[in-house]
């Protein structure tokens, strides 16, 4: 059994958003979520970094080939996300918060099931260049 390597790849989506919880008042919503509570959305410019981590295939190199990684993430996540309001847009969000931590627990479920089983996935969303969540926070 060889080392385990870590690949990545980055991608970047716009969306727009409203933080709001639908069995609170409009005063609590406001109190939680402040300016993300705004009736009429606010948006993001999002980097989705996905993590594959796995041995290195001796015949062709590859953890996994790049450019299918590359290509799963746009048809799948890009492909739905960007440029939608994931409030109104994406079906995923019709009853769940589209927190950056939800909307990476979504991302790494979509994800999940189109990579080899044995090859660990980590999703990590940047919502602001200071503001990050990662899915699942530890690896194997």
């Amino acid at each position: 059994m060889g080392e385990k390597l870590a690949v990545y790849r980055e991608e970047h989506f716009n969306a727009a958003h409203r933080l709001n919880n639908p069995s609170w008042s409009d005063e609590q919503n406001k109190r939680v979520f402040g300016k993300c509570n705004l009736p009429n959305y606010h948006g993001h410019n999002y980097v989705l970094i996905v993590k594959v981590v796995g041995e290195v295939d001796p015949e062709t190199g590859y953890v996994i080939d790049m450019k299918v990684l590359s290509d799963l993430i746009s048809e799948n996540i890009l492909d739905k996300f960007d440029h939608k309001n994931l409030n109104l847009d994406v079906p995923a969000f019709a009853n769940l918060n589209p927190s950056a931590e939800n909307i990476a627990i979504v991302i790494f479920g979509i994800l999940r099931p189109l990579i080899n089983e044995h090859l660990d996935l980590q999703v990590r969303l940047y919502e602001t260049p200071r503001n990050f969540v990662e899915y699942p926070h530890q690896l194997k």
